[in-house]
């Protein structure tokens, strides 16, 4: 599974936040988990907290009115006992009669005028808040909620008497506002709560599934099919999954054993038909160049003579062929020739010696060589210098100059081949050492560029050694070829020693 590139700083995390399908899984659990929880809980908020505050609205004027008629029921009218006598009017302490600090308590008549009396006193005016006119039920005015309750009097009384029970409403918004805030706390609560059960259930169900990618992502890396999946101890879906895919590593373990066999065996194949196939090239050749001899005698032997030359040059090109692919063949199959400790410069001189007779116009320079010996087979890395001077040769126009040089560089032998030719484009560079591949462009210099795998021989002859070949510009603004091999342990040690 190809993960999405992660986005870097701030805005790249300000930019998954806002994008809930970047989420990780544990994440949107979480979130699904505190979102149904929320909407929950805001449904349950809105209707306790409607209920309850018509109840405490009941309540309060229920208070009220009880309040009212208490006061009422304690309130007396007595009857004058001499025409020049008013209506008496006993009444107990009135502060005293408050149910709740800040309650408000007056006798008013019936056109609201407030009266206030006690035992065998006239009627006086009273400092209690003016509260309106009395009603039939509970009312507003101002900051206040009335309740009013008539005094029952004696027959034939003047005017009624009405007790009006007050409180301020600011008391029972401050208790709703209370009942309210509550419940938002509660529903953040329980949210926040939500999230992280929610966030905690996700990660440990998300585990297993951690634990999978993880090897998954070992797997990739190591490209290693042959590790196993660790099994889940629950019998669930992920369990499931575990066991689906540590059986699919095992069939592609098995399959990739089986392709390793397969190829091997076709690589032992190829190694051995290239080696039998040396011996009847030996005698065609050995044959012809008798025969070419022969022929090259007699004045008269014409057109047969061009025959017997084409056929000799064809055989010896075959013959290279097929020492190109044995060698290949051989590097493929992981069989290395005898190998013995050998100084590489000296093997790097006696390419170029063996190069000069053909280098039709070229000039060969040994740059600079230094004794470095190296542990390997001679012939194979005779080769290897050959290959790459011929090399030089065939995509280099006459008059270039191919310099060559061995040197110790910490503990590997470095052998470099220069030219000041017209180099090799970029995009090509990676491609010169695959095998059957070509040169083309102003790189490509002669009508005969060969068979295409001199430069994966010296490729897979660096690497069976221990070490590896790279392609580069030249100071001269050519190409430059640079082989890096593991120095033998006694040119390690003359090197400290220097």
């Amino acid at each position: 599974m190809k993960l999405p590139e992660k986005p870097g700083g701030a805005s790249g995390a300000l930019a998954v936040i806002l994008a809930p399908r970047r989420w990780p899984i544990r994440w949107r659990l979480a979130a699904v988990s505190a979102g149904l929880t929320l909407a929950i809980l805001i449904v349950f908020a809105v209707v306790v907290g409607r209920l309850a505050t018509d109840r405490l609205r009941s309540d309060f004027q229920e208070e009220l009115k009880n309040g009212a008629l208490a006061v009422a029921h304690e309130v007396r009218v007595e009857p004058a006992l001499s025409l020049f006598d008013s209506t008496r009017i006993v009444a107990p302490d009135l502060d005293g009669m408050t149910t709740a600090s800040g309650d408000e308590v007056r006798l008013v008549t019936g056109l609201g005028q407030p009266i206030h009396t006690a035992t065998g006193a006239p009627i006086e005016t009273t400092d209690a808040p003016n509260l309106g006119p009395p009603g039939s039920d509970i009312g507003s005015f101002g900051n206040y909620e009335v309740a009013t309750a008539a005094v029952v009097g004696e027959p034939g009384q003047s005017q009624p008497i009405y007790v009006q029970y007050a409180r301020k409403q600011s008391q029972l918004d401050a208790t709703v506002n209370r009942l309210w805030l509550l419940l938002i706390f509660g529903v953040i609560g329980g949210t926040a709560l939500a999230a992280l059960a929610g966030f905690a259930v996700a990660g440990r169900a998300m585990r297993p599934i951690a634990q999978l990618t993880a090897t998954a992502r070992e797997i990739t890396m190591t490209r290693d099919p042959s590790k196993r999946i660790p099994e889940s101890e629950r019998d669930d879906e992920v369990a499931e999954l575990a066991r689906t895919l540590d059986q699919m590593l095992r069939q592609l373990d098995a399959a990739r054993s089986e392709t390793e066999q397969m190829v091997q065996a076709q690589r032992e194949f190829i190694a051995d038909a290239s080696h039998e196939l040396r011996t009847p090239l030996t005698s065609i050749l050995a044959n012809l160049e008798l025969l070419d001899e022969q022929l090259s005698e007699q004045e008269s032997a014409g057109e047969q003579g061009e025959i017997v030359s084409s056929a000799l040059s064809s055989s010896k090109r075959m013959r290279r062929l097929v020492a190109d692919l044995l060698l290949l063949a051989r590097a493929d199959a992981g069989r290395t020739g005898t190998r013995r400790e050998c100084d590489l410069s000296q093997i790097a001189e006696a390419a170029l010696a063996e190069v000069r007779p053909v280098a039709d116009g070229h000039i060969l320079q040994l740059a600079g060589t230094e004794p470095v010996p190296v542990d390997g087979n001679p012939d194979e890395l005779h080769r290897l210098v050959v290959n790459l001077l011929d090399n030089g040769l065939r995509h280099t126009p006459a008059g270039t100059t191919i310099a060559v040089s061995v040197s110790s560089r910490n503990d590997d032998a470095v052998l470099e081949v220069t030219d000041d030719g017209p180099g090799i484009p970029g995009e090509q560079r990676e491609h010169v050492f695959s095998r059957f591949a070509r040169l083309s462009g102003p790189a490509d210099t002669a009508a005969d560029s060969g068979t295409g795998l001199g430069l994966a021989i010296v490729q897979a002859v660096a690497r069976s050694h221990g070490g590896d070949v790279e392609v580069g510009d030249a100071q001269a603004g050519g190409a430059r070829f640079t082989v890096t091999l593991p120095a033998a342990h006694d040119a390690a040690g003359a090197s400290e020693k220097s």
